[in-house]
């Protein structure tokens, strides 16, 4: 069987790696163009063009991909399916209906809850007790096509979107490999419920604010899901802090300000918050590293009484 693929992040190169180890054909990689970051604007290839590149496989790197030009090109190429993971732009009709298999997706979600764009920050946001990845038929919706595949794993109370992340995208790539032996036989795929669906918003720099008048328990989920990018942040004075880990003090009861800083301790420090109270541990002030609770309250003079905006 020969596939294009298309994809962008850490997250596609998993999928594409196991679909080289399994010996597949791949004669076209399909990724975003390359993006200049860092403070030196230096020019950045995305991790599945790095990966292209290792296996000495074609890279074609298209602004879109509704141009009369890409649909020639991807044609070009004969293949009998295209397999998109993470890639970042929408693939239209006339691609979804260019191969004899047409188009699948690796989501990591189970679907249809969370369609779109941060499926793992979201679930992690919503308190969800567990998550997994779906190998979809690509239709014209959003994430709406019918389900060829479904892997489920437990959201562990520890997990953050980093390491969620990193078991998602090894669990799409062993799920890859299974429906993708079986594609093309006669078992029916499964059609999303439309009435159980919700959407994964991208996400935004006001979702990534603490509000310390929410629950103590909402507040550590908004960490978690934060963590790794952009992280949860808050303000000390006119400091913008970034908070990377805390631990729930459901019990605390407070009369103080949420916000305001209730108890020293050896390990970290504990916030008042609408219900409850965060011990936090792992703290970042802009322009810092991050650093020990304790060593941010001793260089700060954190004290007592003092409030977290």
């Amino acid at each position: 069987m020969k596939i294009i693929f298309a994809g962008t992040p850490a997250f596609s190169a998993v999928s594409f790696n196991s679909l080289i180890k399994a010996g597949y054909e791949l004669p076209l990689v399909i990724t975003q163009p390359d993006r200049r970051a860092g403070r030196g604007m230096s020019v950045l290839q995305s991790e599945m063009k790095k990966s292209a590149i290792a296996h000495g496989i074609e890279t074609y790197q298209p602004v879109g991909l509704k141009s009369s030009e890409v649909l020639e090109k991807v044609l070009s190429v004969n293949a009998d399916l295209m397999i998109v993971v993470a890639f970042g732009q929408i693939v239209p009709k006339s691609i979804l209906n260019a191969f004899p298999f047409g188009c699948i997706n690796v989501h990591a979600s189970l679907l249809p809850r969370w369609r779109g764009a941060a499926p793992i920050q979201r679930a992690i946001m919503a308190g969800d007790d567990e998550t997994g990845v779906c190998i979809m038929q690509m239709a014209e919706g959003l994430d709406t096509g019918p389900v060829l595949f479904q892997s489920r794993i437990p959201i562990d109370a520890l997990d953050t979107s980093g390491t969620l992340h990193e078991k998602l995208a090894h669990l799409g790539a062993e799920a890859l490999i299974e429906s993708l032996s079986n594609l093309g036989d006669q078992s029916p795929l499964t059609p999303q419920e439309e009435r159980h669906a919700t959407y994964a918003q991208k996400i935004t720099s006001d979702d990534a604010r603490i509000d310390w008048s929410a629950n103590a328990s909402d507040i550590n989920l908004l960490v978690r899901a934060m963590d790794p990018a952009p992280g949860a942040f808050t303000f000390f004075g006119d400091v913008r802090t970034k908070v990377w880990s805390t631990t729930v003090l459901d019990a605390a009861l407070t009369q103080d300000a949420p916000g305001t800083v209730i108890e020293l301790m050896p390990d970290g420090f504990v916030v008042a918050c609408g219900r409850g109270a965060l011990k936090v541990g792992l703290i970042q002030k802009s322009g810092g590293k991050k650093v020990s609770a304790s060593e941010y309250s001793n260089t700060s003079k954190l004290k007592v009484g003092h409030e977290f905006k």
